[in-house]
């Protein structure tokens, strides 16, 4: 039976293909309410990972469950995961709006869901164009459309913001946050990592098919000692202050009287300066940011030589990070087929009652399609991120 938290939990995951060890050992624990980023260098085992997730790929051991199940134990799995693995399983032919309507049809959802998903993902005005001539853009929106026609409480992406341009970036990114702030699941995968680290709350990175790390990006932050560099009118007594108060990893820098302090807030340092009667001039803190912490955990897989004079970088053991407690142990179960090879959710799906709480409306969203039907009997009302976006 279904617990109904929206928790997706990997339990000692592994896949081996031939002698290949795609995947081994992973385990992490993803919660409702928050969006995690799934991180690794390509061929790392993230997509067989999703795919073992959602059914699609059998573990040679441990096992994956959403809402406390196995995939192939959901019953409906469209109205519980809503998933995108690809972007191009579209008939080249078939309009948009008639790609939805196959879906509708088979998840036993009323026509209109087709046109409030294509207005939420910004496709309304391309729904009769055929599905062929999109964009790689306009594909992963329409891939996104498909995954919220069940009004799933959980969203699996692997490499959503892929062809997006920035501006449709930037309304992924607040939809995102917005779905998991309504109390729902958000696991996504991507190689945008600038961009990543302004969506996720906590953060899976693997390499190898093993966990590097997993745990709260902040915590990830943590584990990186911060520099500040500050410009005083007295570098000197500057440098003796800091040393009273036991912050003795200063070093200058090639900027005139600028200091690097390692260990050492921006506040710190002010408060310090103060007391010292110097002035400062310009001060700013500075942190590793989640490219550099990523190349320091996952570098080696598959780099190439170092240019001549530059030193290759060090990769750190796994599991040498601090993690979130280990995932919560379920009934073992292993999945199997049923899920189609688009990526996203099929049809046939039994009935699963939708979350509580509506979505939150976005400031970028356009206003609801005019004289809106009624739901049909069946189909849950939908929140402000659904119909009403």
């Amino acid at each position: 039976m279904q617990d109904g938290s929206g928790r997706i939990v990997v339990n000692n995951l592994s896949k081996t293909f031939g002698r290949v060890n795609a995947v081994q050992n992973l385990s992490f624990q993803v919660e409702p309410g928050s969006v995690t980023g799934f991180l690794g260098p390509n061929g790392a085992g993230k997509t067989t990972t999703l795919r073992m997730l959602l059914g699609l790929v059998t573990p040679t051991a441990g096992h994956a469950t959403i809402n406390g199940q196995p995939f192939n134990h959901l019953g409906n799995p469209g109205r519980v995961v809503g998933a995108v693995l690809e972007a191009q399983g579209f008939h080249p032919k078939r309009s948009a709006r008639d790609h939805l309507r196959v879906y509708t049809a088979a998840m036993g959802l009323p026509d209109q869901r087709a046109d409030e998903v294509l207005h939420l993902v910004g496709l309304r005005e391309a729904s009769h164009r055929s599905a062929g001539a999109f964009s790689l853009g306009m594909k992963q929106r329409l891939a996104l459309a498909t995954a919220l026609l069940g009004d799933p409480q959980v969203l699996v992406l692997d490499e959503p913001a892929n062809g997006l341009d920035p501006e449709g970036i930037a309304w992924l990114r607040g939809f995102l946050r917005s779905f998991a702030g309504s109390g729902r699941t958000v696991l996504v995968s991507s190689h945008l990592l600038a961009e990543i680290e302004q969506t996720i709350d906590q953060v899976v990175i693997i390499s190898r098919g093993q966990t590097m790390f997993y745990g709260k990006l902040d915590d990830l932050r943590g584990t990186q000692q911060g520099q500040v560099l500050v410009e005083a009118g007295n570098p000197e007594a500057l440098t003796n202050a800091l040393r009273g108060a036991g912050l003795t990893n200063i070093s200058p820098t090639q900027h005139g009287n600028r200091l690097a302090v390692t260990g050492a807030t921006a506040r710190q340092i002010g408060d310090l300066a103060f007391q010292a009667g110097t002035p400062i001039y310009w001060l700013q803190e500075e942190r590793a940011d989640l490219e550099q912490m990523f190349f320091r955990l996952t570098s080696g897989q598959y780099s190439g030589a170092p240019l001549p004079g530059q030193q290759p970088p060090q990769q750190l053991p796994p599991q040498q990070m601090p993690q979130q407690m280990p995932p919560q142990q379920y009934q073992q179960g292993t999945p199997s087929g049923g899920f189609p090879q688009q990526g996203t959710p099929s049809g046939g799906f039994p009935q699963q009652g939708t979350p509580s709480g509506g979505f939150p409306q976005q400031g970028y969203q356009q206003p609801p399609p005019p004289q809106q039907q009624p739901p049909q009997q069946g189909w849950p009302q939908q929140g402000g991120w659904g119909g009403n976006a």
